[in-house]
């Protein structure tokens, strides 16, 4: 399948209030300067049953989103005894392209983070590595950690987990493998399944996946999905982007101990930071207000 080949607004809902946060899920998006825009929403709450999706199976360039998939992959290695993410790598940046073998580096201009590049040379534990990659978005990270766990095992625990059209081939910059649209690609729906997993103890080990909780919630990018919330409420998230391309998060959502959802918007073709920011944002206040009977107009 293409790339956003489906029409923007396939969307399927199964909601106590249903009528009233389609319509204003469907007003918004149409009032996006976005290509395209999917949605995923899922509540986790035990009974509950509450859904909606838009688009969720329109295919995006999945920029750091994949790196969820790569960190799962790392913490079912630690559970096998594989590894210990107190074990250390070499900090290099030459990596190779998936597609001639050739060398290239990453741009720190491009890279979200800047501190692991002044340890090149050194040492630096897989934890650490970890936390780089989720919190940061160092795309150094994500490379030195795909290069020891490989994109075609976090591809295929992902398939084993459900997210069954999600697609990892690569680390980030490998310029010869995006001009030849060799990408790491996923849906919103892929995203979704994969943050369930996690927050249902299924991922990896139930240890492994409140640890991995814990580094999603200290995600330092807050723009998207947590801005859209009530101050305080708690978020396990992943943001991804490529400048005026595509700007994602994906997130659990926890209101209170006993109510918990995950939400995914994925979007395309959304020339402004800001206008993208706000989108997301904007779909997060209306899921979290339709749960709590509060749907108000969109600023």
């Amino acid at each position: 399948m293409s790339l956003l080949t489906i029409p923007l607004l396939l969307l399927t809902l199964q909601a106590p209030d249903s009528g009233n946060l389609r319509s204003r899920v469907e007003a918004r998006i149409a009032q996006a300067p976005a290509r395209a825009v999917g949605l995923y929403y899922r509540d986790l709450t035990t009974g509950s049953g509450d859904s909606l999706t838009v688009g969720s199976a329109l295919r995006f360039h999945a920029a750091s989103t994949m790196k969820v998939p790569v960190m799962i992959q790392l913490f079912r290695d630690r559970d096998a005894g594989l590894l210990k993410l107190d074990d250390s790598i070499t900090v290099t940046n030459t990596f190779r392209s998936i597609v001639d073998s050739s060398p290239y580096q990453l741009d720190l201009s491009d890279d979200s983070d800047s501190t692991l590049y002044k340890g090149i040379g050194q040492r630096v534990s897989i934890r650490q590595l970890i936390e780089l990659m989720e919190t940061v978005s160092s795309n150094l990270a994500t490379n030195l950690l795909i290069e020891r766990v490989g994109a075609k095992r976090a591809n295929a625990t992902a398939h084993s987990l459900g997210a069954d059209s999600l697609v990892v081939l690569r680390g980030v910059e490998d310029g010869k493998a995006y001009r030849a649209g060799l990408n790491n690609t996923t849906t919103a729906r892929d995203l979704g399944v994969l943050l369930a997993a996690i927050a249902n103890g299924t991922a990896a080990s139930p240890a492994s996946c409140q640890e991995m909780l814990a580094i999603l919630s200290r995600q330092q990018f807050n723009e998207g999905i947590p801005a859209g919330l009530p101050a305080g409420t708690r978020v396990y998230h992943k943001t991804g982007w490529i400048e005026q391309v595509v700007y994602h998060d994906a997130a659990l959502v926890e209101p209170s101990a006993r109510s918990r959802y995950v939400l995914v918007v994925l979007t395309a073709g959304i020339a402004k930071n800001d206008d993208a920011y706000a989108l997301v944002r904007d779909l997060s206040r209306l899921v979290f207000e339709s749960r709590s009977g509060k749907i108000g107009s969109a600023p």
